[in-house]
């Protein structure tokens, strides 16, 4: 377990975070108080304004308060869990390898296209949650308005009217990109391969979180690269000043990281480390691969900057796509790749060569219309909620001891179970009973968090909701006996 930062090493907004939370969790600042405007604490505190306004985000983000127009901040009623540890199973830097975990994490993604599972492992939304309707009509417009494009040679790079839809909102995340940096790719599985592929050749070393989406993982070990893990914090993302330690080593080609809304954890990074974070490439050289992909499902008041916006030097290479928050069906994602451009567009016309037409064109248009922002306000609330309900209910279930991350955005819970639980075998009896599981060690390229596992609360609470919880919970008891 690693030791929490001595104080005089937080950043500012971390000490008023950690203040604010103690006195909520001690019961000084209870549910309904009125915690203090932004300018009287700054005054109090001997801080900026924007650095209490960070802060608050933060804190925001997590639960703890919620703003009220013309009214200010509010304490929130708690969530009756207990966080994950910060830490969890990594505790200091080892040596690259390679992806230990692969024959786990393709049993995983194999469970996604399984219709008779339940779905609480993977990390799709409700597809209620979706305007499949409104996309089903634009699908069909685009097909019958463009049906010459629709049978002719498609630019690598993706159609003109999705890219500079694309483009907008990575501008909006703070990214300075237009429309002839974005390419189109089928998914974000596709543009992490390109990104990697890109910077990188069969045995190179690439850093990646730990835990770390296990897709990214299967990209490293089909690209024949070997992983470096190093720790994530729960809350605040992965710790920099242990890649700094991995970086002066030297060896590493790449690094992978998910900054906002992190996949398991939930965790978005300040902006402090993220300039922190590019400030330490740009020293180093070394190139980044951002995930943005649940950047959009942000819980807090605005929508958290990109890596890439922080990036002056080129090295960020920011992917995404739709699957998450519209058409996971449409397989349309993306990569803002800068420098590396050029060598992008050589290997996706060696591979896919374009992404299908009918589907960028049918999504720009839904982008244009202006209805994607509204989706999304919908969308991170009912998110908040869904979340928000689903740990309350495991916390009622699950075994005493067990810890619940609080995401920051998303649909994705990371839970902590007793020490001595072994997700792995838990996942093969939960399959026999109808569960689709996704069990820690899928998370680590080298087989770490076998007491964890990471659950889908993407969905409404219902009677099969109910019954996967209630099966996972039975099962969990079994195997403590």
């Amino acid at each position: 377990m690693m030791d929490a930062k001595p104080e005089q090493e937080l950043f500012a907004y971390e000490r008023l975070v950690a203040d604010l939370s103690a006195l909520v969790e001690s019961g000084t600042l209870r549910a309904g108080d009125r915690i203090p405007s932004v300018r009287k604490l700054s005054e109090q505190r001997g801080v900026s304004i924007p650095t209490v306004l960070q802060a608050y985000r933060l804190l925001e983000a997590r639960r703890v308060i919620g703003a009220r127009p013309k009214s200010g901040f509010y304490v929130l009623p708690r969530v009756r869990t207990h966080l994950v540890e910060p830490g969890e199973t990594l505790s200091s830097l080892g040596d690259p390898g390679e992806i230990a975990t692969g024959d786990l994490i393709m049993r995983v993604i194999e469970m996604v296209a399984n219709p008779d599972l339940i779905p609480i492992g993977t990390a799709l939304p409700d597809p209620d949650f979706l305007p499949t309707g409104a996309l089903g009509r634009l699908l069909g417009r685009a097909a019958r308005r463009q049906t010459r494009r629709s049978v002719a040679s498609v630019a690598p790079s993706g159609t003109p009217e999705l890219r500079r839809e694309i483009a907008i909102r990575a501008r909006e995340a703070g990214a300075a990109v237009t429309a002839d940096d974005v390419v189109v790719t089928c998914g974000c599985a596709e543009a992490l391969t390109l990104s990697l592929r890109a910077l990188t050749r069969p045995g190179d070393t690439v850093a990646v979180e730990s835990p770390a989406y296990f897709g990214a993982l299967q990209v490293l070990e089909v690209l024949g690269l070997k992983a470096l893990e190093i720790p994530t914090d729960p809350g605040t993302g992965l710790r920099v000043e242990v890649l700094a330690d991995a970086l002066a080593r030297g060896g590493v080609a790449a690094v992978m990281v998910t900054p906002n809304v992190h996949n398991p954890l939930g965790c978005v990074m300040p902006d402090e480390r993220k300039v922190e974070l590019v400030r330490l490439l740009a020293a180093s050289g070394v190139p980044a691969v951002e995930d943005d992909t649940y950047g959009e499902l942000y819980f807090g008041s605005a929508r958290p900057r990109s890596l890439q916006a922080f990036d002056k030097a080129g090295l960020v290479l920011s992917c995404g796509s739709f699957s998450k928050t519209l058409a996971p069906g449409f397989r349309v994602g993306w990569t803002i790749p800068g420098r590396y451009r050029e060598r992008i567009i050589h290997f996706k016309l060696a591979t896919t060569a374009a992404t299908a037409i009918i589907p960028q064109l049918a999504l720009a248009d839904y982008l244009a219309s202006g209805g994607y922002d509204r989706h999304l306000a919908r969308l991170r609330q009912t998110f908040r909620s869904t979340t928000d309900r689903l740990s309350d209910e495991i916390s009622k279930r699950f075994p005493e001891g067990t810890r619940i991350s609080r995401p920051a955005g998303g649909f994705l819970l990371w839970v902590q179970l007793p020490n001595g639980t072994d997700t792995v075998g838990l996942q093969r009896r939960a399959i026999r009973r109808g569960l689709s599981v996704a069990p820690g060690p899928a998370f680590s390229a080298s087989g770490l968090y076998s007491n964890y596992m990471r659950i889908n609360a993407g969905y409404s609470w219902s009677e099969r909701t109910r019954y996967a919880l209630d099966v996972l919970a039975d099962l969990l008891k079994e195997g403590a006996r």
